[in-house]
């Protein structure tokens, strides 16, 4: 008697399983994508859900009925975002369509219901009071989140080469989509970059000295230029204060500064200052966008520096310029009581 399964009516659903283990698959996969260790991390953590939502079957003797009941009892019965709900669905047709082989046909689940929220904004006062209580590394970063627009890892990320101090510029390499962009640099942070780049300077010439001074190159350049590592202007401008293991080479090198350190600095600069807002450091970003529409630039002007894929996207922020509900004065405020 035939079996009722998907995988057996579809010969081509027995990918073979010998070799490394799954989820090493999963990582082996998404490295040789240049994935981001944040989304490595992510996918091999839904991935695993999914195993342990199905009694730990291999994903390989399942298909789409199994993904729709996992995806509906992360809406129904989890109650998740859409966001979360698509984060999890990714990482499953990553599993089956790159690692496993295996096309799959449509998919049924009960989707996440997407709420539409408005962006925290702080106006310039609060950032002002904001950035007062900060200093080191996490005031430098703060004030290019909301002085050039940028996302916490796009500032986290950049090297020495992306600053041009002589454009008043700079260059975000390999952002959100895997897009390059150009926002302006800060007059207001310029002098403080300098200094701290001065500071970063010394610190891997000792690395240097002591044979560790080599950083992580994206993607193949380590292989195409292989003095690259070692060279000044392919340093973090915001390198973290210790040295940790590569994760493939087991080479010792210094990173960036880890994105939490600067997430509870700016969380706790913003208790300190009294602000009844959640004010994170996304909200900096925010802020931007807005006082810059608020100063009467263009949109798309604003979309670019952004880096949004969609004008759309960029359109949120109108609804929260400081003009009231819809950008109309309230008649109450034409009465003289």
């Amino acid at each position: 008697m035939p079996s009722n399964h998907p995988s057996a009516d579809h010969p081509s659903r027995r990918p073979e399983r010998q070799g490394p283990r799954l989820l090493d698959r999963v990582r082996g996969e998404l490295r040789v994508r240049h994935k981001s260790p944040k989304t490595e991390k992510a996918y091999t953590a839904w991935i695993r859900r999914y195993i342990l939502f199905h009694d730990k079957r291999h994903p390989a003797d399942m298909a789409e009925p199994e993904i729709t009941a996992f995806l509906t009892h992360l809406a129904v019965k989890r109650k998740v975002s859409a966001s979360t709900q698509n984060q999890a669905l990714s990482a499953l047709l990553f599993l089956y369509r790159d690692v496993l082989g295996i096309e799959l046909g449509t998919l049924a689940a009960v989707r996440a219901r997407r709420t539409r929220k408005l962006p925290v904004v702080l106006t310039r006062g609060e950032v002002l009071r904001v950035l007062e209580r900060l200093d080191g590394v996490p005031r430098l970063v703060a004030t290019l989140l909301y002085g050039s627009g940028l996302r916490l890892m796009e500032a986290l990320r950049l090297r020495v080469k992306d600053i041009d101090f002589s454009f008043h510029q700079i260059a975000i390499r390999d952002g959100k989509g895997g897009k390059d962009r150009v926002t302006m640099l800060p007059a207001l942070v310029e002098d403080s970059l300098r200094e701290h780049l001065e500071q970063v300077r010394q610190v891997h010439r000792r690395d240097l000295a002591d044979g560790v001074g080599s950083v992580y190159l994206p993607h193949a350049l380590a292989r195409k230029y292989p003095n690259a590592g070692t060279e000044w202007v392919w340093q973090y401008v915001f390198p973290s204060t210790s040295l940790a293991a590569d994760r493939e080479t087991g080479e010792m090198r210094r990173f960036h500064t880890s994105p939490r350190t600067i997430q509870r600095a700016v969380k706790f600069a913003a208790r300190k200052a009294g602000i009844a807002k959640r004010a994170t450091c996304h909200t900096l970003r925010h802020s931007f966008a807005t006082h810059l529409l608020i100063g009467g630039y263009d949109i798309r002007t604003v979309q670019e520096l952004l880096g949004h894929r969609s004008v759309r996207t960029t359109m949120i922020y109108t609804h929260v310029l400081n003009r009231g509900g819809q950008g109309v004065q309230s008649p109450a405020d034409a009465l003289d009581l």
